[in-house]
């Protein structure tokens, strides 16, 4: 039914599932049409809810810490005199194999910081920024805060203030980055 065409000025009405389909696609398609927008939405609906982003932040700051570690190691067999004395005596495939298993501690343990780093942060952030129903610079300076004391509180309450202030000015200089305004270009 579709009441558009009485009012030449009125959005077409249709009913669900009678909606007209793109071009090229037949009524066959309509079911697989319908589970793709199902699954798109809850894929959607995932990413924006908190666990979804505290979730994605852990992954992607495990992936680049580890990458970081990755980066770094190659730096670390720089020194020939370091490496005649921790590697003497060994064959050459008892080197690689010690050089790859300290690389992968590595990349473990950065990954893993990291990881809790970004994941503490977009948590928390997405908290705030959930109770405050804004999106502003804010949301950032408080989740940074709290992110930045929560990391440092095992090192006494002049600590845990100091590494707030930092990370609380650290997210506001990425936040002011990627909100700034881009000059057009024609």
């Amino acid at each position: 039914m579709n009441l558009g065409s009485n009012y030449p000025c009125a959005v077409p009405i249709y009913a669900p599932g009678k909606e007209p389909l793109p071009p090229g696609l037949t009524e066959d398609d309509r079911a697989a049409i319908e589970q793709q927008k199902k699954w798109e939405g809850l894929a959607a609906s995932a990413m924006e809810s908190c666990p979804g982003k505290t979730v994605l932040a852990a992954g992607a700051g495990f992936g680049i810490g580890a990458f970081f570690s990755l980066m770094s190691a190659s730096f670390a067999y720089e020194d020939p005199l370091l490496r005649a004395q921790t590697q003497a005596g060994m064959k050459t495939t008892q080197k690689a194999r010690e050089i790859f298993r300290e690389m992968g501690r590595g990349m473990w343990s950065s990954g893993k910081g990291f990881g809790k780093v970004g994941a503490l942060f977009a948590g928390i952030e997405c908290v705030i920024e959930s109770y405050r129903a804004k999106n502003d610079i804010y949301n950032s300076v408080a989740s940074g805060f709290l992110a930045g004391g929560i990391l440092a509180r095992n090192s006494g309450p002049k600590a845990a203030f100091g590494g707030g202030l930092a990370f609380a000015a650290f997210s506001t200089a990425i936040d002011l980055f990627m909100r700034r305004e881009t000059p057009e270009e024609d």
